[in-house]
């Protein structure tokens, strides 16, 4: 069963083709500005996505002209009135779905046309993949409301690091798509007409790629990435032993023999 299937999500629209599914915001009318709703439906239609062992890859998207324009306005409206507690509950919140998307065992592949703002950076810097539109226009611009991007934070530092954060996160500064792939927070930019032709080949990159190992590879970054070398190495032995042993390292070692694609590939 698909998220779409299992639940009906008011925020976003969830298309399953074959292994792969692609979730779009869908509040185009607010230019996918997200709130309490949205990000209660990503925790939800990701932590099902992850679940899914039949997935192969997730395409996160916005629908209309804007990726994603950070938080909503009235949303905000609605905070400032909140007691103490009910602010940090909220920020847990939407940290709690910053990580579900972050740890979903599927890679998740950022689709980014028109602007990625505020929260938008954050949801582009916790996927794996990002591609981005030539004409896609990014800002970290929480400090022109006198607030601040605390919950995106740990993401977007892990992208781009902390002396371009020094200049980002204080002047709010926009920045086009040929600045945000030579920082990190991109991996490749294309033409505003070739985007979804730049996205499918990442995918069938994935597909490619054994399915199990790819979960494996995305923990094994956040294992060692924080581990200094003499640190890793128990770590790093026991995960390729464990791998090779494993009933897909063995048909991809044997389909690499016989000289054939593994039994994974293609699984589009």
């Amino acid at each position: 069963m698909t998220p779409n299937e299992a639940q009906q999500y008011t925020t976003l629209r969830i298309h399953r083709e074959g292994a792969i599914a692609t979730v779009m915001l869908a509040r185009p009318d607010v230019r996918n500005a997200f709130d309490e709703a949205m990000i209660a439906d990503l925790t939800a239609a990701f932590t099902e996505l992850g679940q899914d062992a039949g997935l192969r890859a997730v395409v996160l998207s916005g629908e209309g002209k804007t990726f994603c324009a950070g938080a909503d306005v009235a949303w905000m409206r609605r905070a400032a009135g909140y007691s103490p507690e009910e602010n940090r509950e909220d920020a847990r919140r939407m940290a709690r779905m910053l990580r579900t998307i972050d740890t979903c065992p599927r890679p998740v592949v950022g689709r980014i046309r028109g602007a990625a703002i505020g929260g938008g950076v954050g949801l582009a810097a916790v996927c794996d993949i990002v591609v981005a539109a030539r004409g896609a226009v990014f800002s970290l611009a929480e400090v022109k409301l006198g607030i601040l991007p605390a919950a995106i934070s740990p993401y977007v530092l892990r992208a781009i690091g902390p002396r371009q954060a020094r200049d980002l996160f204080l002047t709010g500064e926009r920045f086009d798509a040929d600045e945000a792939r030579r920082i990190g927070l991109v991996h490749s930019v294309a033409e505003d007409a070739d985007l979804d032709a730049a996205v499918g080949r990442k995918i069938e990159a994935l597909l490619t790629s054994g399915p199990e190992a790819v979960a494996a590879a995305k923990r094994l970054i956040d294992t060692v990435a924080p581990l200094t070398i003499d640190a890793a190495f128990a770590v790093t032995s026991e995960a390729i032993a464990e791998r090779r042993a494993s009933e897909e390292g063995r048909e991809g070692l044997s389909a690499f023999l016989e000289k054939r694609p593994p039994r994974w590939s293609g699984s589009r």
